[in-house]
């Protein structure tokens, strides 16, 4: 990571290598927003997209732009405020048994069980309760695998040493195939059984009649379901781990957090929908979470055509990346970027300027942005509400260990001891803390950042 956060002292736009291959690393949210803005010149591609359209299809995700319009029209409404709304009682139904399930002084791996936990939501809004707990425990097994195996997969440019039959391919690729037959054999029994409102309902109800469009066939069916899975359950499980995990290292934070539970949820077990705009601290503190640790830290397109950026010409084909961390701890933007600050987002902050905004982008932008940004937000605050109105959670004795990049960025494994809670008494909301920052800070030079909209505001 302090290669990357190296970078924007080269300039706005760095030309690096990957392997043999030159690429281009974008430094200026400007610039990003400009990419991201342009999907058609600046089309979803390059090694990592490649490597993620063998593991889940021609799903919304890996799609080229030409296709997406159609896929997004068709799940956009199961993605609405209304139905996220809708969502919000499993949610908390889901992060109470996880807290049912703990004991005073128990060493638990949040990392894990935040997973179980965004299998279990995820897979009841995809599928209902088609799902059952050991095929749950079959997905979360076959997805640690996929994600530990594919960072290399997306960042090697070659394929040949992903087909010699060593220990860890053989994982992967056992892993990927019992994905698949998951899903496969929840389709079948779905198309069996009497029609849900769900995202494989929808799936299904279009596969049958497409209505305007033609019907999607048996693969979009499938393709759908693995990209919305894989998308859906392990970013927001790291998120909510790196969440708890700085919430520890920061016990002042971690005190306004638990205040404002203790007074929005008065003694009951978990948030309704009603006290979501409430719980104002714990959603900025999931914004800071995203800003200090953004599960997806590095993305990449391919150009579509010849194109200028920041003042170089890009040929047909150029690989340009993005990297949301290295956007969130570019001081320029965001004084202090390595500090926990949730205070940088709470409503009406000063502290909180337009450039900040451009430069977060946990979600990304533009047409590509994000289908579940506003889902993946409310789960992890009512996750995080009701978890933190029951328990404490602190690292054991020693230094707490720094998650390594893979395909995403986050803690793959966090023991944690869990503590019951104690009621604060209600006092006055938090106050915001100083984000000036404590060393002088000469921004590059460049246009000014103009104003504009952000994934989380959005969310």
């Amino acid at each position: 990571m302090a290669f990357l956060n190296s970078l924007p002292a080269r300039g706005d736009l760095v030309e690096i290598r990957l392997g043999p291959m030159r690429a281009w690393m974008v430094c200026h949210p400007e610039l990003v927003h400009r990419m991201l803005m342009d999907a058609r010149t600046f089309d979803k591609g390059g090694s990592q997209y490649d490597r993620l359209r063998a593991l889940m299809g021609d799903g919304l995700v890996t799609c080229r732009q030409e296709a997406h319009r159609r896929q997004r029209t068709l799940l956009q409404p199961d993605f609405r405020s209304s139905r996220v709304a809708d969502y919000t009682q499993l949610m908390g139904e889901e992060a109470e048994s996880v807290c049912r399930a703990w004991r005073a002084g128990q060493r638990i791996d949040v990392s894990a069980a935040m997973m179980a936990l965004t299998t279990r939501v995820t897979s009841r809004v995809l599928l209902s309760d088609s799902l059952d707990e050991a095929r749950a425990a079959q997905i979360r097994s076959a997805l640690g695998t996929i994600v530990r195996g594919l960072f290399v997969r997306t960042v090697v440019p070659v394929d040949a040493p992903f087909r010699v039959p060593t220990p860890a391919n053989r994982r992967y690729r056992r892993a990927v195939d019992r994905l698949h037959a998951v899903i496969d054999s929840v389709i079948a029994e779905r198309r069996r059984g009497t029609p849900r409102d769900d995202v494989l309902g929808t799936l299904l109800a279009a596969a049958r009649d497409g209505g305007e469009d033609p019907a999607i066939t048996e693969q979009e069916v499938h393709d759908q379901l693995i990209t919305l899975l894989i998308t859906g359950v392990e970013t927001t499980a790291l998120c909510m781990a790196s969440a708890f995990s700085l919430l520890a290292q920061h016990p002042e934070t971690e005190g306004h957090l638990h205040s404002e539970v203790d007074t929005v949820l008065g003694g009951r077990r978990r948030p309704g929908l009603d006290d979501l705009p409430r719980l104002t601290y714990t959603r900025s503190a999931v914004t800071e979470t995203l800003r200090h640790s953004p599960p997806g830290w590095l993305f990449t397109r391919v150009t579509t055509r010849e194109t200028e950026l920041a003042g170089h010409r890009l040929p047909r084909g150029a690989t340009v990346l993005y990297s949301p961390y290295l956007l969130h701890h570019d001081p320029a933007s965001f004084p202090d970027p390595e500090l926990f600050l949730p205070e940088r987002w709470l409503p009406g902050s000063e502290r909180t300027t337009t450039a900040q905004h451009r430069a977060m982008l946990p979600f990304a932008t533009g047409s590509r942005k994000c289908i579940g940004d506003a889902f993946a937000m409310a789960e992890a605050t009512v996750a995080i509400a009701t978890i933190s109105g029951h328990w404490r959670l602190r690292h054991p004795p020693g230094p707490v260990g720094q998650p390594r990049p893979a395909v995403t960025l986050g803690p793959r494994y966090l023991p944690m001891i869990c503590e019951p809670r104690s009621r604060i008494p209600v006092g006055a909301p938090p106050r915001a803390r100083s984000l000036a920052p404590r060393t002088t800070v000469t921004s590059r030079t460049q246009d000014p950042r103009t104003a504009g909209d952000n994934g989380v505001d959005d969310a």
